[in-house]
């Protein structure tokens, strides 16, 4: 596979949170505005794309050689979690308005499944060093676009009339379905 088709196939074919339903908290949580989720999506770029190197080197050349691959995933939240405190020292040393917009989900990228499900399927997918990059960077791409485009459809729905028994949140899973179904119909591309 090539380069580039990984990387159409990261973001959009197999975008994490529309195929495998990783990050739906975010999703939901910081979609309300536009301007949230795009911080929210390049700060989760940043977090998966440095963390993804640092442990592929932890994975193949640490706990490979030592036998201890059962500690994957301890080992990469450790990874994630100190990539997150750094991100969200810059951020709210350098942007203090995306910071407090953000809140609690600056923290909570330490968490976020989507984060941890990038890393685990770049080795359970046996990839190379570039590999991993390039789907790296090729699924938070994706994931930004997502709730990108997911909060612009919210955005827009908080203008519109909606019934009271549909908005917020009900209303909010029906577009993410939607939308699902709509990335799903390119798969095999």
């Amino acid at each position: 596979m090539s380069l580039a088709s990984l990387f159409v196939m990261s973001a959009l074919t197999s975008n994490i949170v529309l195929t495998k339903f990783l990050g739906i908290c975010p999703l939901m949580g910081t979609s309300g505005s536009t301007k949230k989720a795009f911080g929210m999506g390049v700060s989760v770029t940043l977090v998966v794309t440095l963390s993804s190197i640092i442990t592929y080197f932890l994975y193949h050349y640490v706990l490979v050689p030592s036998n201890s691959t059962y500690l994957e995933t301890l080992v990469f939240i450790l990874v994630i979690a100190c990539f997150v405190q750094i991100l969200k020292l810059c951020v709210k040393r350098f942007f203090p308005s995306l910071h407090k917009s953000l809140g609690i989900y600056l923290p909570l990228i330490t968490t976020n499944c989507a984060v941890l499900g990038i890393m685990l399927l770049n080795i359970s997918n046996e990839y190379t060093l570039l590999e991993t990059i390039v789907s790296s960077i090729g699924s938070s791409v994706g994931f930004t676009l997502v709730i990108y485009v997911f909060s612009s459809i919210r955005e827009y729905l908080d203008t519109r009339k909606v019934p009271n028994c549909m908005k917020g949140y009900p209303i909010a899973f029906i577009v993410a379905a939607i939308m699902a179904l709509l990335f799903a119909r390119y798969v095999g591309i």
